[in-house]
């Protein structure tokens, strides 16, 4: 007993420290709440990036926008007007696993095709719109697509309203063969029928833009506009360079490589899209007052 206490009487008290957490201990964060930027790698909140039409607060990175968001963030309330939204995709060559890679892409965007098209106004100014998701077949162009694009054009003409389309697409749809090159030619005679007749088309440039898609109706509006960072071209960096044999600049088919050949209008960033393409449509306005 007395060797016991002893013992206990001479033991030296542990002091107390406080706990850190170590770097890789997990934190109960919703998932969702926070975006980290992939250009600067800054950490925001998400609702801060969405309210700023998902520009990067720091550096201005474009993140991808969704058919849905950017109607949202450029379209008068209420008055967007969708057509031709029940259209879908065929299998017309039987390409394996074609149409259950569609049903999962309708079910991830809630979206029946790439591009969603419709009328609608943008600061009173009366259009038609044609806004391609590159979240859906990463915005392929198959025979729906072209189809859509084509019949948005129509009815721009029949309204005698502006035609406004946003690309973002990795091409022509692998899947669908040549039915798919073949809206290359279907929407560009669609556009020339309608520039004929004294329509205005202006076409908005997103990352990517590529393939079929900017060899044909992307690259032919009255005006042509991208966002900072666009990638916009035809063939994939690496095979041109093994083509023509040389090194090509770092920021080859970005939207201000473009704009530095000629080959846009200008560069505007998405926050002051809505107020540039109101500018663009007051001074094509008929009449003195808006359709």
């Amino acid at each position: 007993m007395l060797k016991d206490i002893f013992t206990k009487s001479n033991k030296p008290k542990k002091k107390k420290y406080a706990t850190i957490p170590s770097e890789n201990a997990k934190h109960d964060v919703p998932e969702g709440i926070m975006t980290k930027c992939p250009k600067c790698k800054k950490i925001m909140y998400t609702k801060e990036v969405k309210k700023n039409a998902k520009v990067c607060l720091h550096c201005g990175y474009h993140h991808t926008m969704t058919a849905a968001e950017r109607i949202s963030s450029l379209i008068d309330a209420d008055t967007f007007h969708e057509i031709n939204e029940d259209m879908t995709s065929q299998n017309p060559l039987n390409f394996p696993d074609y149409m259950e890679k569609m049903e999962k892409d309708r079910t991830k965007t809630g979206l029946n095709e790439a591009v969603v098209t419709g009328s609608a106004s943008i600061n009173r100014h009366k259009v038609v719109l044609a806004i391609m998701d590159s979240n859906f077949r990463m915005g392929s162009m198959g025979s729906v697509v072209g189809e859509k694009i084509s019949r948005a054009i129509t009815l721009a003409e029949e309204l005698s309203v502006p035609f406004i389309i946003f690309t973002a697409s990795g091409g022509a749809r692998m899947q669908e063969g040549v039915l798919s090159l073949m809206q290359m030619a279907k929407t560009s005679t669609a556009l020339k029928k309608y520039s004929t007749s004294g329509g205005l088309i202006i076409s908005v440039m997103t990352h990517p833009t590529t393939g079929g898609v900017s060899a044909s109706f992307a690259s032919l509006g009255d005006y042509n506009f991208a966002e900072p960072g666009a990638l916009i071209g035809f063939a994939g960096r690496r095979i041109i360079e093994q083509t023509i044999r040389e090194k090509l600049p770092e920021d080859f088919q970005t939207s201000e490589f473009l704009l530095e050949h000629g080959q846009l209008d200008a560069v505007v960033p998405r926050t002051e899209l809505r107020e540039t393409l109101t500018t663009v449509l007051a001074i094509h306005q008929q009449g003195g007052s808006a359709w």
